[in-house]
């Protein structure tokens, strides 16, 4: 397989050999899906806390006689039945919602999007993107001539909302902070890239390609019956 690379005029200047295994991957929607919901799990943070029986102060007197006062028998006033008691099975901040997710599965599912938005036109590979001074006018002048060079790109300058993730094949200041008034764009390494930054997003623009494509093989995560 074989994409273009663009420069940042908009210009195809050359072409790059993609692998199978990263842009050529079969959809499978139950890895991704598996993966997707098991990191924002693990990115959840617990906040929302409930105080049960046990957590709530006072009730340790009975509040009346077992017998004889014509009236339903209580133990505490702290019960959940009780105005001012504990909360029955309430949310508690101290509760676990990790859950493991392997490395060859991260690592899979997130080739099976980059595969897909390949086959849709989603991904756009530029040569480079580095700028001398921090300038959203060039960041600007960048975004108009990619959405122009493709027509599977035209929404990459008028879309509001999650319009692209730029990674680049190592951090760059001058470029995160060009994009960095531009709320619809994400500028990060393309090594942190994760299956849920490249769903939560319509393009994924890859800096030089080559570089950024031999970072994914060289991971070597990815098993001769996981490619399969």
């Amino acid at each position: 397989m074989e994409a273009t690379v663009y420069n940042s005029q908009g210009k195809e200047t050359s072409k790059v050999t993609l692998p199978e295994a990263v842009f050529g991957l079969k959809w499978n929607g139950d890895l991704v899906s598996q993966v997707f919901n098991s990191m924002n799990t693990n990115a959840r943070t617990n906040v929302a806390h409930t105080k049960d029986r046990s957590d709530v102060r006072g009730g340790g007197k009975k509040p009346w006689a077992q017998k004889g006062t014509g009236r339903a028998r209580h133990g505490s006033s702290r019960s959940p039945i009780w105005v001012g008691g504990g909360v029955a099975h309430g949310p508690r901040n101290e509760k676990n919602f990790d859950r493991k997710v392997n490395k060859k599965m991260k690592a899979k599912a997130l080739y099976t999007v980059l595969s897909k938005k390949f086959k849709d036109g989603e991904i756009i590979f530029v040569d480079s993107l580095s700028f001398d001074t921090p300038k959203t006018k060039d960041a600007k002048a960048v975004i108009g001539a990619l959405s122009g060079a493709n027509d599977s790109y035209r929404y990459l300058a008028t879309k509001r909302k999650n319009a692209a993730l730029i990674a680049t094949d190592e951090k760059d200041i001058n470029t995160e902070k060009s994009f960095s008034n531009f709320g619809s764009m994400e500028v990060m390494e393309a090594r942190n890239l994760s299956v849920v930054d490249a769903l939560n997003t319509k393009y994924i623009v890859l800096e030089n390609p080559e570089k950024i494509i031999s970072m994914f093989t060289a991971k070597k995560l990815l098993s001769a019956k996981a490619t399969a």
